[in-house]
């Protein structure tokens, strides 16, 4: 069984659904997630909105630069408290989409800036992946099996290790340009960073549906669909910086 809920979403994790807990009071469904993302996806769309109306009023980095340090200071606290405290999912996911709206609204009108056209073409291809993978999950293409998720889970796993060491690395002055860069190197591991964070959001449909199964309370839906909208804002990121590579190639 343990198996079953294995991802490498930090936020769905095989200690946050517990079968039995639903003693007392409604169960998790599929159905109740999906409306709950729905919302959650509403709240970063709003701020997102409002951030780049404040853009388009000033067009320069010095207006929504702020907004970034803000949104992700705040939505990592609201990220942390929300894994933590799960109980108290249902008020803490809407603050911490609210907050990434903060940060993708502003992000994205700085690649904007330079890349005029990007940030639709990125909403575009994230959605897009979205509906094809959960057509490919539910349909059977793909199968969730164990050693589809330990390959997911590894590769995750090693990214956000990669991501931690040249953070550390450029407190010293040392910069893997090649790996950010446009070359081939850079445009290469772009690609199979976009890959790994799609195939997590296969993870996440497969663990929604069998906690939901297994009888999970009813307030996991709230934090189910917290733990989709990490991975989902993962991927938008992943595709604008790519796009933003293939773009500079022009």
């Amino acid at each position: 069984m343990a198996d079953l809920f294995r991802t490498s979403n930090p936020a769905l994790n095989p200690k946050q659904f517990r079968a039995g807990e639903t003693t007392f009071g409604e169960a998790m469904t599929v159905s109740g997630t999906v409306n709950k993302a729905g919302l959650l996806l509403i709240c970063v769309v709003a701020t997102a909105a409002w951030t780049w109306h404040q853009f388009l009023t000033s067009p320069a980095p010095e207006t929504v630069i702020p907004y970034v340090a803000v949104g992700a200071i705040g939505g990592f606290i609201a990220a942390l408290v929300t894994i933590f405290k799960k109980t108290w999912s249902p008020v803490t996911a809407p603050i911490y989409a609210l907050l990434e709206g903060l940060v993708l609204g502003s992000v994205s009108a700085l690649f904007e800036l330079r890349f005029p056209g990007i940030a639709i073409q990125a909403v575009a291809l994230t959605f897009g992946t979205l509906v094809a993978l959960l057509l490919a999950y539910r349909s059977g293409l793909i199968r969730v099996t164990n050693n589809f998720r330990l390959g997911v889970i590894a590769a995750t796993g090693g990214i956000a290790l990669f991501y931690l060491v040249t953070f550390v690395l450029g407190f010293f002055g040392v910069h893997l340009t090649s790996v950010w860069g446009a070359g081939p190197i850079g445009i290469g591991f772009s690609v199979f960073v976009v890959i790994i964070a799609a195939l997590n959001l296969v993870l996440d449909f497969d663990f929604i549906e069998n906690a939901a199964r297994a009888g999970a309370p009813k307030y996991m839906e709230w934090y189910a669909a917290f733990g989709l909208m990490v991975t989902l804002i993962w991927l938008y990121l992943e595709i604008l910086r790519l796009l933003s590579k293939l773009r500079s190639r022009d």
